[in-house]
C-alpha cells in the first residue's frame, strides 16, 4: 500500500548523486515507488517530486502541477510519473521564476529555466512518450530532472540575492499577485 515517505533534506549525499536508469519499468518495486511518490507529493503540497528525494536513487519523478498553498497559481494537471526522462530539445529563451524544493525547506530562489522543452520519458505503462512542455510545467520538469543529475535549485541561482525565505516569499510574492 502506498505511503507517505520522509523527504530527505539538503546535505544528504543521495541528493548529490546521479540517479540510476530503471531497467524494468513494470517491476513491482517501480510500481510501488510511483505510488509512494504520488502520495508523498500530494501530502507535501509539492508540484513535483523525484525518487532521490525519498532516498531512492532512480531516474523517476512525478510532475503534479496543481494549485496548493505553496503554489496557489499552478496550473491543474493529472499527476504524471516519468521514468528515465530526457530533455531532447529546448527553446533558446530562458525565464527566471521562483522555485522551492521539498528537500530545501523554507527557502525560495529565482531560477533561470528554459521556457519551452521537448521531453521524452517512459510512462508507468511502459510506453515511450514525447511531449512539449511550457512555462510552469516545463519548470517543474527541469527542476525534477536536476534531482536525477544530483543538482538542487540553489545550484542554479545566478546570485544569492535571488533567494528569500518561504515566509517572505508568501508575504511578498504570493500575497501580491
Amino acid at each position: 500500500m502506498a505511503e507517505l515517505i520522509p523527504i530527505i533534506q539538503l546535505g544528504n549525499p543521495i541528493l548529490r548523486q546521479k540517479a540510476s536508469l530503471i531497467d524494468n519499468v513494470q517491476s513491482e518495486v517501480v510500481k510501488n515507488l510511483i505510488e509512494d511518490l504520488l502520495v508523498t507529493v500530494a501530502r507535501s503540497n509539492g508540484v513535483g517530486i523525484a525518487a532521490p528525494q525519498i532516498a531512492e536513487s532512480y531516474r523517476l519523478f512525478i510532475v503534479a502541477s496543481r494549485p496548493n498553498p505553496r503554489y496557489p497559481n499552478a496550473p491543474e494537471m493529472k499527476p504524471t510519473a516519468m521514468i528515465n526522462p530526457k530533455i531532447i530539445g529546448h527553446s533558446t529563451e530562458m525565464i527566471k521564476g521562483w522555485e522551492g524544493c521539498l528537500s530545501v525547506p523554507g527557502v525560495r530562489g529565482l531560477v533561470p529555466r528554459y521556457q519551452k522543452i521537448q521531453v521524452e520519458y517512459t510512462d508507468r505503462n511502459g510506453e515511450l512518450q514525447q511531449q512539449e512542455l511550457t512555462d510552469f510545467v516545463a519548470r517543474i520538469f527541469q527542476h525534477e530532472y536536476d534531482h536525477l543529475e544530483g543538482i538542487v535549485f540553489v545550484d542554479r541561482l545566478e546570485s544569492t540575492q535571488d533567494m528569500m525565505t518561504e515566509q517572505e516569499y508568501q508575504q511578498r510574492i504570493v500575497n501580491n499577485l
